[in-house]
């Protein structure tokens, strides 16, 4: 065939060839298993990491679903209130106070401001929250999508506070009716008998907003860590 070469060996030579050694392609052969297998370690230990992964994170839904379905959990405080054996933050007795200033300035009777501190109690442990459930924001948990006010207006406090009492002037006996009925018909929670457990702390916070005494609500710095 045009442009082919054959090569022909006289007889009897032979062609020389380079073998390796056994104790090279050992070596080699075992170098190459170590380093799959350092590789193959690796990996082990990056998926031994996830479980502990999912446990967190299903530690971390079950807490957001405690918050949403039994409320929010208590804040450490730093204020005592005269006749009340649980102390409050700063923040929570800054927001109880203007629930009561709303009170006292629509001229309502001191119930109205024990029914409304004990709802936001209940809803936010009288906290300006920006979250909730679904829509739920501020401290009595009012959505804007059903006509409580919009996002902003829901967590200013002061316009919270006056909704809210619109509401519940508007429903008959409520200045006689139990306190919890009171509260549910306001807000129509998922747990109409949650708000009966403050009205006793409603009561205390309320008179102690009112009240023209001195050392009715003390409030201490947070202890310095040495």
């Amino acid at each position: 065939m045009a442009g082919s070469t054959i090569t022909s060996h006289p007889a009897g030579t032979r062609r020389r060839t380079t073998r390796r050694r056994p104790s090279q392609r050992r070596r080699s052969a075992v170098a190459g298993t170590r380093k799959k297998r350092s590789r193959r370690k690796k990996r082990w230990d990056a998926k031994r990491l996830w479980p502990a992964l999912v446990v967190a994170a299903a530690v971390l839904v079950g807490v957001a679903w405690d918050s949403e379905n039994t409320g929010s959990p208590p804040v450490p405080g730093r204020c005592t209130v005269a006749g009340l054996s649980m102390t409050l933050s700063a923040e929570q007795v800054a927001n109880a106070a203007t629930i009561a200033q709303v009170g006292r300035d629509r001229g309502l009777p001191e119930r109205a401001i024990v029914i409304a501190l004990a709802t936001a109690q209940q809803e936010s442990r009288l906290r300006n929250l920006d979250h909730g459930d679904r829509d739920s924001l501020g401290l009595f948990q009012q959505r804007p999508s059903s006509g409580w006010g919009s996002a902003a207006q829901v967590q200013d406090p002061v316009h919270a506070a006056n909704k809210f009492y619109d509401h519940l002037i508007a429903i008959p006996g409520w200045d006689t009716g139990r306190l919890t009925e009171v509260a549910q018909s306001v807000q129509r929670s998922a747990w109409p008998e949650a708000y009966q457990q403050w009205e006793e702390m409603g009561q205390k916070l309320a008179a102690a907003q009112i009240s023209t005494l001195p050392g009715q609500i003390v409030c201490t710095p947070y202890a310095s860590a040495p």
